[in-house]
């Protein structure tokens, strides 16, 4: 991922990372990748990965797919918000190619420490890290949290003494749907940027105008997360499915469709963060 995002910060572009929610969500984001021909960025969230059946079924799922698909594009496999250093080594030895490491609920000294722990056991892998200072708000995976702004103190210090390859700085945006517009700290955002001088990752993606994508790619943001979109224009198409006839039971002729709408969601988001033809 690191290679990734050093390209799409110069480029001024942001690479896209897509949550996965079942396997046939990994051939939704793959297949969407390839038609776009843009790197794209696998993710598991931590609170899914059990549900998903651990680290190794993913890891050999994904990296199967990418075989059996033929797909040519750069792809990574990232653990997002990883709750432990525990959990982050095992998703590196599972075959993980980047992980994120969320301390951001703890003192900066603490996530700090923790960070460093994960960057140390991820170096010799040539796995890349990602973490977070202050707090996304809204919910994510049935968990209800605030927005809490990063401190750009703070920042620099966790980039400095952690060593890490991207950082998300929580500056507005929220896991979930919006109430209203969201409004992100933009003057934060381009201090932060210069700062640290790493690509910025952008959380709760989903539901945040293009004039205001645009403007974070601008102040750095290189990887922008996307799952509350997908999940939506998925549950739209499977229950205009079972409402057209409400006697279908076959999974293929009810899931198919809202496959459809995460491809189809995918490569507007790519298209969007001008991910497409880059890989």
């Amino acid at each position: 991922m690191k290679e990734m995002l050093i390209e799409a910060k110069e480029g001024k572009y942001a690479v896209g990372q897509y949550n996965m929610n079942n396997f046939q969500w990994v051939e939704a984001i793959l297949q969407a990748a390839q038609e776009e021909q843009a790197p794209v960025i696998v993710a598991a969230s931590d609170r899914l990965v059990d549900y998903l059946g651990g680290f190794k079924i993913i890891a050999t799922m994904v990296h199967t797919l990418v075989e059996e698909m033929a797909i040519t594009v750069p792809v990574a496999l990232h653990l997002d918000h990883g709750m432990s250093v525990d959990r982050c080594k095992q998703a590196i030895d599972a075959g993980f190619s980047s992980v994120m490491f969320d301390g951001s609920h703890y003192p900066i000294a603490e996530n700090i420490t923790m960070t460093k722990q994960v960057v140390a056991y991820a170096r010799p892998h040539e796995v890349s890290v990602e973490a977070e200072v202050g707090t996304v708000g809204g919910m994510e995976d049935g968990l209800v949290g605030g927005i809490k702004y990063a401190d750009p103190k703070e920042c620099v210090r966790l980039v400095k003494e952690a060593g890490v390859d991207a950082l998300a700085a929580a500056l507005g945006s929220v896991h979930g749907p919006y109430q209203g517009e969201p409004i992100l700290g933009f003057a934060e955002m381009k201090l932060i940027s210069d700062m640290t001088d790493v690509p910025l990752v952008l959380h709760g993606g989903s539901g945040i105008p293009d004039y205001q994508i645009q403007k974070a790619i601008e102040l750095g943001h290189a990887k922008i997360n996307v799952n509350t979109d997908c999940l939506q224009a998925w549950a739209k198409a499977v229950r205009e499915v079972l409402a057209s006839d409400t006697k279908v039971y076959d999974a293929r002729t009810i899931l198919t469709p809202g496959k459809e709408a995460i491809i189809a969601t995918i490569k507007a988001k790519m298209k969007e963060y001008k991910t497409s033809n880059k890989a």
